[in-house]
């Protein structure tokens, strides 16, 4: 009896142990699963993508909006502002909520008479009078200009179109180019009077050539 007690308890033993083991997945059970777990994949892949289309597009929004309003680029062409600035030479105008003051050195639209952006240097303002003495030097409101970045002074045959003195009227600004014998600016009336509201911006900084990188006075 003892023996066959022994046997019951071992063959009881086995079938309880195999009782507690998890069952093995079949294999339509074991990939049940993949095809979900590809779909959320490429899920993440698409959301992952999305997000990196709106920074792209909220990033080219701001620099359309800081181009537009704020600050723009600009290449100078031509000689009249030498000695300050160089034919090519690549510069950073400032454009929001700017208002033009004497001596700022300004970039004007094509609509200032000669179907072309001018840069160019802000001499008097509304209601200033701008005369030029004989020796070619420039006066406003009866005050000498220390110009010392002018190339040199107005000679007999570039004192322009006017009969000095000449008063800005209000809302208009009266602008030359520091080389004044070779410059297309307010003393001719292909410019005359410049709307403030054609001045661009004031240049701040040049950009190009790297070797004269700075700001403008």
């Amino acid at each position: 009896m003892d023996e066959i007690e022994k046997i019951l308890a071992e063959q009881k033993e086995s079938e309880e142990l195999s009782d507690s083991q998890p069952e093995p997945l079949t294999e339509d059970e074991d990939t049940e699963d993949e095809p979900a777990q590809e779909i959320s994949k490429v899920s993440a892949v698409k959301k992952e993508l999305i997000e990196w289309i709106k920074a792209f597009l909220f990033a080219g929004v701001i620099v359309l909006v800081i181009f537009g309003f704020v600050i723009r680029p600009v290449e100078v062409k031509g000689h009249s502002m030498e000695p300050t600035l160089q034919n090519s030479d690549r510069l950073i105008t400032w454009m929001l909520g700017y208002k033009p003051h004497s001596g700022d050195t300004v970039i004007l639209s094509e609509k200032t008479g000669l179907d072309e952006a001018l840069v160019k240097r802000v001499i008097a303002t509304s209601g200033q009078t701008v005369d030029i003495d004989e020796n070619g030097c420039v006066l406003v409101d009866g005050v000498l200009l220390d110009e010392d970045y002018i190339y040199e002074p107005i000679d007999a045959q570039h004192y322009g179109d006017w009969d000095y003195p000449v008063t800005v009227p209000e809302g208009y600004i009266f602008v030359m180019g520091d080389n004044r014998n070779h410059s297309t600016d307010s003393r001719f009336r292909e410019v005359g009077f410049v709307d403030e509201d054609e001045v661009v911006g004031k240049v701040v900084l040049r950009i190009m050539p790297l070797s004269s990188f700075g700001l403008i006075d």
